[in-house]
């Protein structure tokens, strides 16, 4: 960073880290035990669609990755489309194998990224549940490095519940990078592995 982006106040964005994504499972133990939330077994990686053979190709190489784990049981890896216009590749396990969806999550970031494809990598996130039905994803944002809770408040209209992220984000801070700025917490309404 040189001395006129300090005078301008311009601070050089945070380099992804993919292998902050690895840090999920000894969240999940700290949600359990404190929370009673669980791992649903559901998962997606979040990226913009870009036109074109080679990302075809990307996608395509990836989806065949994931599907020829011997140990996946249930639907094959799945890639679909929001109503925003963004593509999901959700990955589904048992759910006591997060950290194989883990690694799921992170062979898909990791091959846009070699591909070239990082700047289309949006988010991803790993879904949880209590017992009393409420959800919570952990959402990773690629670009920042960090996570963030996001909770879905039960019904159809698009309300969240600002309580509980709040409180996960206390919870969560010894085990994840929480994302500190508020205002990069977006919904992530209907995301697939939720």
């Amino acid at each position: 960073m040189g001395l006129l982006d300090i005078l301008l106040g311009r601070s050089k964005p945070a380099l992804p880290d993919l292998d902050q994504l690895f840090a999920l499972p000894s969240a999940a133990v700290t949600l359990q035990a404190a929370a009673g939330f669980t791992p649903t077994g559901q998962g997606a990686v979040c990226f913009a669609t870009v036109e074109g053979a080679a990302f075809e190709q990307t996608h395509r190489e990836v989806q065949a990755l994931l599907d020829a784990d011997a140990d996946r049981a249930g639907p094959p890896v799945e890639l679909t489309q929001d109503a925003y216009g963004y593509s999901w590749l959700v990955s589904r396990r048992a759910p006591d194998q997060l950290p194989d969806l883990v690694n799921d999550l992170h062979a898909v970031n990791s091959a846009m990224e070699v591909n070239g494809f990082g700047p289309q990598l949006l988010c991803s996130l790993a879904g949880f549940r209590d017992d009393g039905g409420r959800r919570l994803a952990l959402v990773y944002l690629y670009k920042r490095g960090t996570f963030y809770p996001f909770c879905p408040l039960p019904g159809r209209a698009q309300r969240r519940d600002n309580a509980l992220e709040l409180q996960m984000k206390s919870l969560l801070a010894d085990d994840l990078r929480i994302e500190q700025d508020l205002g990069r917490w977006f919904p992530v309404w209907g995301a697939p592995g939720l």
